[in-house]
Formats: C-alpha cells, sequence, structure tokens
C-alpha cells in the first residue's frame, strides 16, 4: 500500500507511536508518506520505502494566526494525487482529523476516493476535545472517519463518554520495538552516574502539568532517606525550572541530573533500576512501557489507561494520582532489596513482550 500518515512531529507519544509505526510499514515493503510541519524526532534513517513531505505555512500579515490547518489540507491534497495514495492514517483528532475530512471532500472533485483511519491519543480527547470551543469538530472529524482507532479501553471509553460518537473504535494498544528497547550493556554510562552503584530512577516527558513532575521530586526525596540513588530527569517543558529550584530547595542537586531531550532514551533505561510516572493523565504510557522493555519496573499512578499495562505488585506499583507518600514506599520497598527488584524487572519486560511491535502491527494492517 502508499500510505499517508499525519502526526506531530515531536517527542509525544502520539509523533512517537506514528513515526515508529510509518517505519515498521516501511519496513513490511509498504511506501510510507509522513505528511507534517517539520521531520518526525524518530524519523532518524534512510529507507527506499519512507518519504517526507513539509507543510509549509505562508505568514501572512493579513493573519494574526497563520491558517495551519489550510494548509495541512492542500498538501493531503497535493501527496495524494501526485503520489497516488490508497489511505491516509492521521494521528490526533485536532488538527489532522479534520483537515483529512477536508482533503477528502476536495479530492472527491477530482474523482479520487481516499478512506482516513483516525488515531486516537488521549490528549486530543481529554483535553483538547472537551474545550467547546473544538468539541464540534472533534466529534465531526471522528465520525466522518473510515475508521477509528484508540491506544487504550479508557480512551475509547472516555471518547465515547465525552462525543456524540456513531463510530465503531478499535482499540489498537500503544507497541514498543523491542529490538531497540533492551538491556543494553552500558555499564560504563552507569559508573559515570552513579559511582557508588547508587540505584538509578528515571522519568522522560515533556514536562507539562499533566504529568506531574514535580511530584517525582518529592517522591525521589523520600526515597532517598532510605535507599542511595540518583535521578535522571529526561525531556523538557514549561516544569522543568520549578522542578529544578524544588531540588534546589530541598537540597538534593547532588543527586538529581536534568538531561534535556534525548534520542538515545534506550541507552539512558538501560542503566535505570526504577521509572517513576506520576501523571494526572494517561491515555496508555508509552515511555512506561519502553522502560519496561528494557527490564525496569515502574511507579505509576492510576490514572487513564495505565491499570491496562502496570500489573499492580507485578511490574511494578500504582497509586493515587498526587499519593507521594504510598509511591514514595512502593518505590524503596522495590529498591532495597536485591532480589526483589531483579523479579520485578523480569516481570516488567514479560509484560513488555506483550506489546512487541511485530504482535501490534499487523493489527493496524
Amino acid at each position: 500500500m502508499k500510505i499517508g500518515i499525519v502526526c506531530y512531529p515531536t517527542f509525544g507519544g502520539s509523533g512517537v507511536l506514528a513515526t515508529e509505526l510509518g517505519k515498521a510499514l516501511a519496513d513490511n515493503g509498504h511506501q510510507v508518506h509522513f505528511i507534517t510541519y517539520s521531520q518526525p524526532a524518530r524519523l532518524d534513517f534512510f529507507s527506499a520505502n519512507l518519504f517526507y513531505h513539509e507543510v509549509s505555512v505562508a505568514n501572512y500579515p493579513l493573519f494574526d494566526y497563520a491558517p495551519y490547518e489550510s494548509a495541512l489540507a492542500s498538501k493531503l491534497v497535493d501527496v495524494v494525487r501526485f503520489e497516488k495514495l490508497d489511505i491516509l492514517h492521521v494521528h490526533y483528532a485536532i488538527p489532522h482529523a479534520s483537515a483529512a475530512f477536508m482533503a477528502k471532500q476536495i479530492l472527491a472533485t477530482y474523482g479520487i476516493h481516499i478512506p482516513v483511519v483516525t488515531t486516537l491519543h488521549g490528549t486530543d480527547i481529554t483535553l483538547v476535545g472537551k474545550d467547546l470551543t473544538y468539541k464540534p469538530v472533534v466529534t465531526f472529524s471522528i465520525n466522518q472517519s473510515d475508521g477509528v482507532t484508540a491506544v487504550s479501553h479508557n480512551l475509547k471509553e472516555d471518547t465515547y463518554k465525552h462525543f456524540d460518537i456513531h463510530k465503531d473504535i478499535r482499540v489498537i494498544p500503544n507497541f514498543v520495538d523491542m529490538n531497540r528497547f533492551k538491556l543494553k550493556a552500558k555499564d560504563h554510562f552507569k559508573k559515570a552516574i552513579a559511582p557508588n552503584n547508587e540505584r538509578i530512577i528515571v522519568h522522560t516527558s515533556n514536562f507539562r502539568k499533566v504529568k506531574r513532575t514535580q511530584d517525582v521530586i518529592y517522591i525521589f526525596e523520600k526515597i532517598l532517606k532510605k535507599v542511595s540513588a540518583k535521578l535522571l530527569m529526561v525531556g523538557d517543558g514549561p516544569e522543568r525550572p520549578y522542578c529544578e529550584q524544588l531540588c534546589r530547595d530541598l537540597d538534593i542537586c547532588d543527586n538529581v541530573r536534568f538531561l534535556g531531550k534525548q534520542d538515545a532514551v534506550e541507552e539512558i533505561l538501560s542503566i535505570a533500576d526504577l521509572f517513576m510516572m506520576p501523571s494526572e493523565s494517561e491515555s496508555f504510557g508509552l515511555a512506561a512501557l519502553e522502560a519496561m522493555a528494557c527490564k525496569v519496573p515502574v511507579i505509576t499512578s492510576n490514572a487513564g489507561g495505565l491499570p491496562e499495562l502496570n500489573v499492580d505488585g507485578v511490574t511494578g506499583f500504582m497509586d493515587a494520582v498526587g499519593d507521594v507518600q504510598e509511591m514514595a514506599h512502593h518505590a524503596i520497598a522495590i529498591l532495597e532489596d536485591d532480589q526483589r527488584l531483579q523479579s520485578f524487572k523480569e516481570n516488567a519486560y514479560t509484560r513488555a513482550k506483550e506489546f512487541d511491535l511485530k504482535l501490534i502491527l499487523p493489527i493496524y494492517e
């Protein structure tokens, strides 16, 4: 098939999943065309079956805000017509599904029928979509899609609950490339971070409020009272300055490193003993899955789709959103005993294999 993929090109879960899916489809012999405003973060290698089409938005003085949705729709029309695409797969309802609908209507005037599959990832439903400004467009775009998927049962239920959706929504969970995300020999790196064999705890996110990154700092401060440890904060975003200041206020800066955005996250996860995701909302928890594939147990909230991934007491622990005391208690329980830690690591890896890309790719096809 010739497949057009529309996504946000950022480090967020939807962009990561869309890019990894496109790369896997290309490896399977499909011709994949990415259509977005900049090259996706993980589109980092050349393949004869991978193509990238940049959406450029002219900045006219007439507009206070550049009309990206119109530019995207026009680009979709252009790519579908001249690359003779068979299908469009759009990730995120806003603005991608609505732009795809507009493109579909325009293409019909050329006698071209292009089916559209929309994948819902979370924020497009749980945050943006509930805004009355966007709700009619989100509802319409989903109902006009030829196929709709969601990354968790929780997200599917949320969509039906908050929108008047008549389409069948099929749950296809997020996946992990077990060939990339696996435990790697990084002893030299581990020694540099933890020279005295401290436990290494990792958090990765885009540092938005919904990720509750300050909770990670509070939890870690409590862990330090019982376990010698180091914390690696991977990613960047609006909450980072507050997290850095909190480390200073708690006087734990010597034990915390802010690493910023990292491409080779799997190398950092390879030296980790525990992964923390105390999010207020999480449609699936892709970052936690990637950690589990590297044999890292997880401490998460019980929000959204996380209970569909993290098996409480087996692959890690789940606690109520904001309960830093219990999260710290469970983290210490895993970290303070070598044998228990090893057991959780093996359990996390076993669970991650259920979401192997090789199992999920055929469902999308």
